[in-house]
């Protein structure tokens, strides 16, 4: 699957500390963690939401897609 996360990216913009974020949103720092890095299969919209919110960006700020051909469901 080809998709990106970028949570790393909105909190250097936001000049912010993952630690911080995490406190803020009621998140463990380990699973903010997994987040930032792309290690997770699925997103709570209230998290999303929650990071969203803190962030002030869109879901789409944090989360991007570039076509890999991984897909199995993309058929051309």
């Amino acid at each position: 699957m080809g998709i990106i996360v970028n949570l790393d990216v909105m909190l250097a913009k936001r000049k912010m500390a993952s630690n911080v974020l995490a406190e803020r949103i009621g998140l463990s720092e380990n699973n903010l963690s997994r987040i930032k890095k792309g290690h997770i299969k699925a997103i709570r919209f209230s998290t999303l939401g929650a990071l969203c919110r803190e962030l002030d960006c869109k879901p789409g700020d944090l989360l991007d897609y570039e076509r890999d051909g991984s897909d199995d469901w993309d058929e051309d």
